[in-house]
């Protein structure tokens, strides 16, 4: 058992996958949407999983980073799935709630209102 609290944000960004059909084949943008939940078996002295601020400032921060860009070229990365995007997101998350004892990062990026793909790891 475990609690958990989470954050929804949404990016536009564009990616290309390289010898796929159109349009996936060329540089297009998505409207993804992300969500951030961190999951931990107990909670803070202050009775919470981590403080909400914290967490939206670090997929703020994350967004920022990648409004209105070519994933491939600011994740280093030539064919960007939302798998992929998803374990970019999650080490960017990781890194802010780091500090923390038991935590589990879970992401999920959806490239459409019927499509994700998502990245789960504890925190070490």
């Amino acid at each position: 058992m475990s609690f958990e609290v989470g954050v929804v944000g949404t990016v536009r960004a564009s990616h290309v996958m390289p010898g796929r059909p159109l349009p996936e084949g060329e540089l297009h943008a998505h409207d993804y949407r992300l969500e951030v939940v961190i999951e931990r078996a107990e909670l803070d002295g202050e009775g919470m999983v981590v403080d909400l601020d914290v967490l939206r400032h670090a997929l703020d921060g994350a967004v920022a980073e990648i409004e209105g860009a070519d994933l491939g070229e600011r994740l280093g990365i030539d064919e960007v799935t939302v798998e992929r995007f998803a374990g970019w997101l999650h080490g960017r998350i990781a890194g802010a709630v780091g500090g923390l004892d038991g935590v589990t990062v879970r992401v999920r990026v959806w490239e459409a209102p019927d499509a994700f793909g998502g990245y789960a790891a504890p925190v070490r």
